[in-house]
């Protein structure tokens, strides 16, 4: 059985659809997979990016397209009422509940399902109250624990949410990344041939300044 790394920050409407279509994309694979937690605002400051809802044609564009996916697959999706917001409250939630399929899934629902604030007290109350979390999410352990799951996810090359990580070191972004995730859990060959490291090795050319 294989492990899956999967990080995850709950601002992303990618990450709903990849969480909605993990199992039946990986259907037929022996896999588990590990939920972690990180902060895509860190990962954005780090590589020295604008997420996608700080430019205004690739917002507009972004929300129709994962609307759009979200009615080819059959996966709820409602847009909050703000976007985008903090998710720093929840991502500290699901680390102080340990975060498994169950946890992630109500996060994920408390966001993009009925369109209303993320970040509204009355909601947050009582989304820790069903999750009954074993730590206090607003401790400074768990502050502590969220920074460092960034920092780990970074050291591994992470750039951007859903990302799926594999205990051979490789990495894989994305929801249309899904179906290459499968292949590797399977064994595909193509994974043993050449292409992989070669077109992940630096190149030169031309540099933006």
């Amino acid at each position: 059985m294989k492990r899956v790394a999967f990080y995850f920050d709950v601002v992303s409407p990618f990450v709903q659809l990849a969480f909605e279509r993990l199992p039946q994309v990986l259907e037929g694979c022996s896999y588990v997979v590990d939920y972690r937690p990180v902060l895509f605002a860190g990962l954005l400051a780090h590589w020295g990016q604008k997420g996608p809802a700080e430019v205004e044609p690739k917002r507009a564009w972004t929300f129709r397209h994962v609307h759009w996916l979200a009615a080819q697959h059959g996966v709820p999706l409602d847009t909050p009422a703000a976007h985008p917001f903090n998710p720093l409250v929840l991502q500290r939630l699901a680390l102080a509940c340990g975060p498994n399929r169950r946890v992630v899934e109500a996060l994920l629902r408390h966001v993009w399902v009925g369109g209303d604030d993320a970040n509204d007290p009355e909601r947050l109350a009582a989304l820790t109250a069903q999750l009954a979390p074993a730590r206090d999410p607003a401790s400074p352990e768990v502050k502590a624990e969220l920074r460092g799951a960034t920092d780990e996810a970074i050291a591994r090359g992470v750039f951007g949410v859903p990302s799926f990580g594999l205990d051979d070191g490789r990495l894989f972004w994305g929801l249309d990344a899904l179906p290459m995730l499968r292949a590797a859990l399977l064994d595909d060959p193509w994974f043993d041939g050449p292409a992989w490291a070669r077109e992940g090795a630096p190149r030169p050319g031309v540099a933006r300044r």
